[in-house]
């Protein structure tokens, strides 16, 4: 949400709450009434047990914690004369490293799987071959990078790309050669792009390019530039050149379509228009 925390406050709070139940035990421990001593002892291990999980997310607090909690217990026990007592010398110890190592082992499996979901979710919304934005990426774009009332002032464009004679050069010089060219494509439409702009692949030899701009001149431009740099020969090898085209229909929001996918289609449309006419041009929705 963007809101400031108090984190350290938090983690302080932690800290002295672990201390606090340090110092009930020990003066527990120390005032020989046993009774009261022993309940605080459990009371103070079943929490070591909540402190380890609860904050598993951070094992060196949790480690911290423990020590402040268990630890006076260890000079309570020497301090009050009762040899019996002594055996939480070696009792604690050993809870605090086993606790510990927990509270780590824990803390790599949360990591471990924050990880494997943030993989996951770049797969599911990104082209494996040009690691671009795929169809998934930008409806998720569309729903949460560019609503329809976050638009703002000037123009945002959505510009419908299909690469024209593609299809030849996958006969001709075979489909590694065809993955070579699409990666190519991907990387001179992601420099051609502004900051602001993003480039999507959306299946076979469709791209999408969602632009924003001062006005729909800044916009013409833009697409101008990519019928006319897009084609520049590629060089799949030392002795293979190949040229294609690249024929573009382009939609403007809110004039086309309320918002990406709405425009999407009217761009759809347009680049329809684009080939009908004669390709390796561009045409505006209508």
């Amino acid at each position: 949400a963007g809101r400031s925390t108090f984190t350290d406050v938090y983690i302080l709070l932690a800290v002295l709450w672990g201390a606090s139940v340090g110092y009930g035990t020990f003066i527990s421990i120390l005032s020989g009434d046993w009774v009261a001593a022993t309940m605080s002892c459990l009371s103070a291990a079943a929490m070591v047990g909540g402190i380890c999980f609860r904050n598993f997310g951070a094992p060196r607090l949790v480690a911290i914690m423990i020590l402040l909690s268990l630890g006076p217990c260890c000079i309570a026990a020497v301090l009050s004369g009762e040899a019996v007592m002594r055996l939480t010398l070696v009792q604690i110890p050993f809870y605090l490293v086993a606790m510990s190592i927990a509270a780590f082992h824990l803390n790599k499996l949360l990591v471990t799987t924050m990880k494997a979901e943030r993989e996951n979710d770049h797969r599911a919304r990104h082209d494996a071959l040009t690691g671009l934005p795929n169809r998934a990426g930008l409806v998720h774009a569309s729903a949460h990078l560019y609503k329809a009332d976050q638009i703002g002032e000037g123009k945002t464009a959505v510009l419908y790309m299909d690469l024209d004679g593609f299809k030849p050069v996958n006969d001709q010089h075979g489909h590694e050669a065809g993955d070579q060219l699409l990666v190519t494509i991907g990387k001179r439409l992601d420099a051609l792009k502004g900051p602001d702009d993003m480039v999507f692949r959306i299946g076979g030899d469709e791209f999408v390019v969602i632009v924003r701009a001062g006005d729909q001149a800044e916009i013409a431009s833009f697409a101008d530039r990519l019928v006319s740099e897009v084609p520049v020969p590629f060089t799949l090898e030392p002795d293979v050149s190949v040229e294609i085209g690249a024929s573009v229909g382009v939609a403007l929001i809110p004039e086309h379509g309320a918002d990406v996918m709405a425009a999407l289609t009217a761009a759809d449309k347009a680049l329809t228009l684009a080939k009908l006419g004669g390709k390796a041009q561009w045409t505006l929705a209508t």
